[in-house]
């Protein structure tokens, strides 16, 4: 695959020259996500890959800083998408059949692809809710060595689900294949396989744990929206989780899976389809974040219509859930419930996460509140707002920047013209 050519900050030369050498980003507008407030007419000032200052007006340089101009533009902190599968992407029928034709090899070089793709377009960290074959820890290990180009990585490694539930590998194969997954693979029933799949996921380098509370859309069984985990389970996994360090996301769409692992302590509800009041009573008091992934219910929505596209029992599900979950995003902000951006991109394609944007801001939210979800809120979730999610003094130099004020339009969210991640530039 072409390697992105990595334009260098500073120079080894200027480093050399003087210790103080500096790149000095012009910014036309600024978001620096810390509030609602834009500012105009900025200088952020960055050494390595650390944001050193936030100035008023534009700083001159020494004969040993680099400037970039970005005057013309608004500028803002790398976006971050809290609910991605970087190392696959939905194509209907045939991605059912590639359980059987592809290696780990193949998902794990789909993921370099991808991966290059989500960086480009702005984000410059994911958290990446699910995989096969842990090959999104390799990758995260090959884009923080350097080795190749992506977004920063937090992942779940394979999810955990229960026997025939959202996440077991075997639904839907014939029982000449391997049709009863343990903890190892992601699948538990009782208590201690539920403690010993977070251990597992730990042992295998994951950052974070991830499990489907309820059915799902796509997976190949009949149910979107049945609980699949009892509450001492969802408990168990959660409490093992803290131990570790890790936090909990959990896929539901239905109510009483969402609320047995808000319950439990949890620390995100994905997609959550049918929230009810009682739901969002229980978030607001637990102060659990909801993560939307709008775009994906109205992808399957609009694929449902098309003959073939989904297995049959896969289509009638996508087509009465997937236009829900917008709505249920306007409620849940109205209601004051705690969100972060998310897009479950490899259900649409990636590379397209900032279409979320719109359908946000048409559901209700204001745009620069959209912004802060991928920013802010999302650094909150992970729990990194210490280095990320804001353009401060002493943060990670992330950065991005669109041509235009996406705050008068928000479909310019899709249009990034600079990102640099970690002090380094990848487009400009």
């Amino acid at each position: 695959m072409r390697r992105l050519l990595r334009l260098s900050i500073v120079s080894a030369a200027m480093l050399t020259a003087n210790a103080y050498a500096a790149t000095l980003i012009h910014a036309g507008k600024l978001i620096d996500a810390t509030n609602n407030q834009v500012q105009s007419g900025m200088t952020i000032v960055i050494e390595g890959n650390q944001i050193i200052s936030v100035e008023s007006g534009f700083k001159k340089a020494s004969d040993q800083d680099t400037i970039i101009d970005l005057r013309d533009a608004t500028v803002m902190p790398g976006l971050m998408d809290m609910h991605v599968h970087i190392s696959s992407q939905n194509n209907g029928q045939a991605s059912y059949m590639e359980r059987f034709t592809l290696n780990e090899a193949d998902y794990a070089l789909k993921g370099v692809m991808y991966a290059e793709k989500t960086l480009l377009a702005g984000f410059t960290t994911i958290r990446n809710l699910g995989d096969g074959y842990n090959e999104t820890v390799a990758l995260r290990n090959a884009i923080n060595k350097g080795m190749i180009d992506g977004p920063r990585i937090y992942t779940a490694a394979k999810s955990i689900a229960t026997t025939g539930g959202h996440a077991d590998p075997t639904n839907g194969q014939s029982r000449r294949f391997e049709a009863d997954p343990g903890p190892k693979q992601g699948v538990v029933n009782g208590v201690d396989e539920a403690r010993k799949a977070v251990r597992q996921r730990y042992k295998d380098g994951a950052d974070l744990i991830k499990i489907t509370a309820t059915g799902g859309v796509l997976s190949v069984a009949k149910s979107g929206q049945n609980p699949q985990f009892m509450q001492d389970e969802v408990e168990a996994i959660v409490a093992t989780a803290k131990d570790y360090g890790m936090t909990v996301a959990v896929h539901a769409h239905g109510t009483e899976g969402m609320q047995r692992a808000i319950k439990a302590g949890v620390d995100s509800i994905e997609h959550g389809t049918y929230m009810d009041a009682d739901t969002i009573k229980l978030m607001k008091k637990h102060g659990t974040y909801y993560v939307p992934t709008i775009m994906a219910g109205a992808w399957v929505a609009e694929k449902a219509k098309i003959d073939g596209f989904f297995p049959e029992l896969v289509r009638p599900k996508a087509a009465r859930i997937g236009p829900l979950i917008q709505e249920t995003f306007a409620r849940a902000y109205k209601a004051g419930v705690k969100i972060a951006f998310g897009t479950d991109s490899g259900v649409s394609a990636h590379g397209d996460n900032a279409e979320e944007f719109a359908l946000m801001v048409e559901a209700g939210m204001p745009a620069i509140e959209a912004i802060r979800s991928a920013t802010y809120h999302a650094a909150k979730l992970l729990k990194v707002d210490d280095q990320l999610g804001t353009i401060e003094k002493g943060k990670l130099a992330d950065l991005i920047a669109v041509a235009g004020d996406p705050l008068a339009d928000i479909k310019t969210m899709q249009d990034v013209i600079f990102v640099m991640k970690d002090g380094q530039i990848y487009k400009q």
